[in-house]
């Protein structure tokens, strides 16, 4: 089988982590398959470099590649903080109706972490991709929207509690129903299918009572209504938790919890504080699915880091992971099965790019190149 794979390398380190991605999973297809089952790389290009050539900074070729072939991998790309363009993941994400961002959080030996016990971390992140605050609907301080928005929550709704309307901003959180269920189903498939113990709807629905709380809600009647003999039996647990006590439990207790459903922004929050407790988002991979038609793009899950591109120091486990990920998602588990142990035997024993060598008390730190030949070797 050769699967065709549109990739965009992305700005800064993003062409270093994706040429090392890519090499390293040839090279774990190649041990285990021996040519019979192989990648057909397609390069698109998005971000910086896409806006240098083609004047956009997302080419419509890119989007429709990612259509055709229902498959891609992404490096990570800039986007300005304030004006100027919407982030590119979350137009990826809207176009394509991606609306799972799954991050997998789990600690490899030997990599160095600020807890005493990260190996107590085995999470699967389900974040809602395209609701809540990443619709994107609001409208800036002092403009003409802002003001005829407010005067419609006054005039027409009778909100009274915006307490500096001249200056303020406005945002609108949509959360839907249809948006919560076909999430909390995927989450619910996804603990059944890997023995996960259970299901946490993370919500701040105290506060929130009819989006966050709608969401808590609605995805308990989903479990109950669609998987009422695996709830009734136990092999499906559904329970939920506030998002400020999660983060709290997640330092002190975090073996209570398997797979997390959540909205877009807790999601944010929790992925990345996980990952920093397993060592860092430079190990963190992720996945933006829809589990309706299959359509999938993985991605690198940090920055662009330009203070080091170009430099031989960029760590590609992030994007590494996320296309392990991706041999996965195409059932080819024996291939991502190389790469994991490749990884977890080079970690113990101290070999990894400067930011985790560093950190490691027997640490033998390789640059970005050396470290993906190191890796390819032990395939």
């Amino acid at each position: 089988m050769k699967i065709t794979v549109p990739f965009i390398p992305g700005d800064g380190v993003g062409p270093e982590v994706t040429s090392a991605m890519r090499s390293i999973l040839d090279a774990a297809l190649e041990k285990t398959y021996s040519g019979t089952k192989t990648l057909d790389w397609l390069e698109v290009q998005a971000g910086q470099t896409a806006f240098e050539r083609f004047g956009t900074y997302l080419p419509d070729e890119t989007i429709q590649a990612f259509k055709t072939h229902h498959l891609g991998i992404k490096g990570p790309l800039m986007t300005p903080v304030g004006g100027g363009i919407r982030s590119l993941n979350v137009a990826l994400r809207q176009e394509l109706d991606l609306y799972v961002c799954l991050r997998p959080i789990r600690w490899f030996k030997g990599v160095s972490s600020p807890v005493l016990h990260p190996e107590r971390v085995d999470m699967v992140v389900f974040r809602e991709n395209t609701e809540d605050i990443y619709a994107g609907i609001e409208w800036e301080s002092g403009s003409p929207e802002a003001r005829k928005f407010y005067r419609f929550l006054r005039e027409e709704m009778g909100v009274e509690k915006v307490r500096f309307p001249e200056t303020s901003a406005f945002g609108v959180k949509p959360v839907s129903k249809e948006g919560t269920e076909r999430l909390v189903r995927a989450a619910c498939k996804y603990a059944l299918a890997h023995d996960r113990p259970s299901v946490t709807l993370v919500h701040k629905g105290n506060i929130m009572k009819f989006t966050e709380g709608g969401f808590k809600t609605w995805g308990y009647e989903l479990a109950r209504r669609e998987f009422p003999d695996e709830v009734a039996s136990g092999k499906l647990v559904i329970k939920d938790c506030i998002a400020d006590a999660f983060l709290q439990n997640a330092l002190l207790k975090p073996e209570d919890y398997s797979v997390i459903a959540t909205l877009n922004l807790n999601g944010d929050y929790i992925s990345d504080l996980l990952a920093a407790q397993v060592g860092g988002i430079g190990i963190a991979p992720g996945a933006n699915i829809n589990y309706d038609t299959g359509d999938a793009i993985f991605e690198a899950t940090h920055g662009t880091a330009p203070d080091i591109a170009g430099k031989n120091l960029a760590n590609p486990c992030s994007n590494l992971l996320s296309g392990t990920m991706m041999l996965e998602h195409l059932g080819w588990n024996e291939a991502a099965d190389r790469i994991y142990a490749a990884l977890e035997q080079s970690f113990a024993e101290g070999f990894a790019t400067f930011d985790l060598a560093r950190m490691m008390p027997n640490g033998k730190p390789l640059g970005t190149k050396e470290f993906t030949e190191h890796l390819i070797e032990r395939i």
